[in-house]
């Protein structure tokens, strides 16, 4: 870190490893608010976007009182998000879909013309309301559905694209849709339950929902952690190399994760059938919770807020759109294509989780409803896998297209 003066005071510089540092003390900001203040725990915010933001917020104070400015290096930032989504990769395997038959499917189609809906809203009340259409792709599924992830990965796309302010608005607008799915989810499904007069069937202990897999807990030694960064690279290294051919051969504005995710899932489900590597399944949850906890501390830390005044209404408008949507269609479609019963209901409040936040915010949702209901296994052997893999089929096309669209 070193110091200078300029037009709003002092310049606090800080470099790749001092950035790091910052981001990682934010995140532990983050979780000690989140241990002391309850309400933030039952919205499933993120404990590196709580830090995150409050050091950003932290920078527009003393930017605003011409006390200073921060200058950050995120050049760590794309390494990490692309070993997070890698690693998402690494835990999709076609042989859950076999498990959730008729009804997986449906969610699943449900899920996709979501995200699509999603980006159509974006881009129709951005062009109404006078801002790039671009702004608006990112204040559809890629913030919604999509969470801080997909938020940080294409906000960085576009802003590479010369929109300023898109990286601030695209995670600013996934943090909002946390809170939203919060609120809205559990409520309607328990409207839902009481108006109908709902009952489980079938209804089983906590610890018996869900897609069961085993994960053992193997010792984690030098040899193993080499092992899997070794695979881990390798894998990166070609899907990379996929995304930037992709993007020369067809001009295509992709980040670099996508090629990584899906060369992660083809060798997953190889190597599934065909057993080439011994997959230590929960060190490489560590590694992938580990890198997305510092690339969202960094993207949170380096959010230029002040970006964000001229995009506030249009932005307000848009994600006002954006949960009525999500309400109209998840109570009126959603509920009565999943059957109208018990577990449509918990679904629903799964998918306002899941589509206006993330898939924790889902199971908490879901949790919230069972815990008071009873717990059926459908809720939670769907909506994990739609939220954490199966929706990015659908997703993935209609965002590098609508983005390429508005370039």
């Amino acid at each position: 870190m070193n110091f200078s003066f300029n037009d709003l005071g002092i310049l606090f510089n800080f470099d790749m490893v001092g950035t790091v540092a910052i981001g990682l003390i934010s995140l532990y900001v983050g979780t000690f608010m989140k241990k002391k203040l309850g309400f933030l725990y039952k919205f499933g915010v993120p404990a590196a976007v709580l830090g995150g933001l409050l050091f950003a917020i932290f920078h527009l104070v003393i930017r605003s009182a011409h006390i200073g400015s921060i200058q950050y290096n995120n050049a760590f930032q794309t390494p990490f998000m692309v070993v997070f989504f890698t690693t998402i990769g690494l835990g999709s395997s076609i042989d859950g879909l076999k498990k959730g038959g008729k009804l997986l499917i449906f969610f699943w189609l449900l899920s996709g013309f979501m995200t699509f809906m999603q980006t159509v809203i974006g881009v129709s009340v951005a062009k109404f309301t006078g801002i790039n259409p671009l702004l608006g792709v990112l204040a559809g599924s890629v913030s919604m559905s999509g969470g801080h992830g997909a938020a940080g990965a294409f906000g960085q796309t576009v802003e590479s694209l010369g929109v300023t302010g898109s990286l601030t608005m695209a995670l600013s607008s996934a943090t909002f849709g946390l809170v939203a799915g919060g609120l809205l989810g559990a409520p309607l499904a328990i409207n839902l339950i009481k108006k109908y007069k709902l009952k489980p069937k079938d209804v089983v202990n906590e610890n018996e929902v869900g897609l069961k897999i085993s994960i053992d807990k193997k010792e984690i030694n030098l040899s193993s952690m080499l092992r899997h960064i070794s695979m881990l690279a390798i894998i990166m290294t070609v899907g990379i190399s996929l995304s930037n051919l992709l993007k020369h051969s067809f001009n295509l504005a992709l980040p670099s994760y996508v090629g990584a995710m899906f060369c992660a899932i083809i060798f997953n489900n190889l190597n599934i059938k065909h057993e080439w590597f011994d997959m230590d399944r929960n060190l490489i949850n560590i590694i992938g919770e580990t890198s997305l906890n510092i690339f969202l501390s960094m993207a949170l830390i380096s959010l230029k807020l002040w970006e964000l005044a001229a995009l506030a209404v249009p932005m307000v408008i848009i994600l006002s759109c954006q949960v009525l949507f999500m309400f109209l269609y998840t109570r009126f479609i959603v509920f009565r294509v999943m059957g109208s019963d018990y577990d449509a209901a918990v679904m629903v409040s799964g998918m306002c989780g899941s589509g206006l936040g993330a898939t924790t915010n889902a199971m908490i949702n879901m949790g919230e409803v069972s815990g008071r209901y009873g717990y059926t296994v459908n809720p939670y052997l769907i909506i994990p896998l739609t939220g954490a893999f199966l929706i990015d089929i659908f997703q993935m096309p209609v965002i590098i297209t609508a983005i390429n669209l508005f370039k």
